[in-house]
């Protein structure tokens, strides 16, 4: 067993890798998960842990989702809890209102809207429909 210290997002997580078999690890971060590594990054996550779903790599970054080209300038609204996207709601360059939703997320098998907490313009989507998300990853960046 061995352990480690990541930030990930900013985020501080304590990993523990129990056991490699091949390229699949079990690691505890929380609660136990089974990943699937690929070189540096985690390709396929397995969750073992019934009440979480969401699953942190022991990587430096978690794998980078392709974004849409857009500026990005402005204020990230954030993931408030490790989860699963499982709908994104708005566009780059869709007009948002403060508490209009922009995306779905799944946690614990609960789904929770995501809401602006500003108004503006939508100026990048971070994520993409089934990517996992941890607490505090951007999800969709509002100028």
């Amino acid at each position: 067993m061995k352990q480690y210290n990541f930030k990930i997002n900013g985020n501080e997580y304590n990993v523990t890798i129990n056991s490699v078999d091949g390229n699949v690890a079990d690691v505890t971060v929380v609660a136990n998960y089974k990943v699937e590594i690929g070189g540096q990054t985690a390709v396929s996550v397995q969750n073992t842990a019934p009440a979480q779903t969401a699953a942190p790599a022991p990587a430096p970054q978690p794998a980078p989702a392709p974004a849409p080209a857009a500026s990005g300038a402005g204020k990230p609204v954030t993931s408030p809890l490790p989860g699963v996207i499982v709908e994104i709601s708005v566009k780059v360059g869709d007009a948002v209102k403060a508490g209009q939703q922009v995306a779905v997320l799944e946690a614990m098998k609960m789904e929770n809207a995501i809401e602006a907490d500003h108004a503006g313009t939508v100026t990048a989507i971070h994520v993409n429909k089934g990517d996992s998300v941890l607490e505090g990853a951007p999800i969709v960046t509002i100028g």
